[in-house]
């Protein structure tokens, strides 16, 4: 999902040149900036989210690499929160200041949503390394083996070829810009209630095996039990198969937003309090779809319009606000939590 404070620098700053402001924003100097930034703004929440993640030297070769983030620069991300004297928090925990109303902290909590193996391989263990919490916004049918995974297919292909077909033509992907040319321009042709048929041919095509495909890049539910287990692990639900919830019915919202709170429950033996929508902008979800939240017992959703969480009444359905993985950078948290990207997204219409 578009994250708008890159849409207001990309115009004038490409994310090369974003990441050499760490260069200049640095050390002592950004600490500064943020604490008086906390002064100035006063006590509130800023809730991050994400859905991937890469080791550094793998990042620049992805197709779909700004739905990743950098490792190394999340574990920088979690340096500064530290040093910058941030709380990091679950949802649970997060909710619980901001109603309180008396808190003088700035907490920030991270979720991903979807969760494929590299979050169990990767961004769990980076978390305990700093000892903070992480949410986890489930979609079940990953662990069920019930979603082909096809736009991780898609990108893994075409990552490790230099030519692919499509429809019996040949394409060229033998430098990043084609990678990444073609895997934009087949995600948006496939996109719609057909993309499993195109994923399919496209395997067939191709000699991808799709089921050793989709086992490379899901979570299994082994994973799952065990992050479970992990005090500093939050487990919410992100439905069973990822759709667009305000285009469903009444029913098919209610079995989405029930049935993967139960599965959850069934296979984890967890109690799952929060739900995230897919996409989350107004468009994604609305009045109804919170009001079927609340009856299949969810105490409070996660969207990603956004803003930021100020002590007093908490909202049911909370914002968050998204990490591009294209800008490596601490200005840009830094600017989510003083506001910008709230302001920005209320500027140009886009929430």
């Amino acid at each position: 999902m578009e994250d708008y404070i890159s849409t207001l620098f990309q115009d004038w700053a490409p994310s090369q040149m974003l990441d050499g402001f760490d260069t200049f924003l640095s050390g002592a100097i950004v600490t500064a900036a943020a604490r008086w930034t906390d002064a100035f703004r006063g006590a509130r929440g800023c809730f991050f989210t994400f859905h991937r993640a890469a080791p550094r030297a793998v990042w620049p070769s992805l197709p779909n690499r700004n739905f990743y983030l950098d490792l190394d620069f999340l574990d920088a991300l979690l340096n500064h929160l530290a040093t910058s004297g941030r709380r990091i928090v679950t949802i649970e925990e997060g909710l619980r200041l901001a109603a309180d109303g008396t808190t003088r902290d700035t907490f920030v909590n991270f979720s991903i949503d979807d969760c494929y193996r590299d979050t169990y391989e990767e961004v769990v263990p980076l978390f305990r390394r700093h000892g903070v919490p992480l949410t986890l916004f489930v979609t079940t049918g990953i662990p069920d083996g019930t979603m082909s995974l096809c736009w991780a297919g898609l990108e893994d292909t075409i990552r490790s070829r230099d030519s692919i077909l499509v429809d019996g033509e040949e394409i060229k992907t033998d430098t990043i810009e084609r990678k990444l040319a073609t895997y934009a321009a087949l995600q948006t042709q496939w996109d719609g209630p057909a993309m499993d048929e195109h994923y399919a041919k496209f395997c067939a095509g191709n000699g991808v095996d799709p089921l050793e495909m989709r086992e490379k890049h899901a979570i299994t539910w082994q994973m799952l039990s065990e992050l479970a287990q992990d005090p500093l692990v939050e487990i919410g639900s992100h439905t069973v198969s990822h759709p667009r919830i305000s285009e469903l019915t009444r029913e098919e919202a209610r079995y989405e937003l029930g049935g993967s709170r139960e599965r959850l429950r069934e296979k984890l033996g967890v109690p799952v309090k929060h739900f995230a929508f897919p996409y989350g902008r107004m468009k994604d979800c609305g009045p109804r779809d919170f009001a079927i939240a609340q009856e299949v017992g969810y105490e409070g959703v996660a969207t990603t319009t956004k803003g930021l969480i100020r002590p007093g009444p908490v909202p049911y359905a909370y914002p968050r606000v998204t990490l591009n993985g294209a800008y490596r950078t601490l200005l840009v948290p830094e600017l989510h939590m003083a506001g910008a990207s709230a302001a920005a997204a209320r500027a140009l219409g886009r929430v």
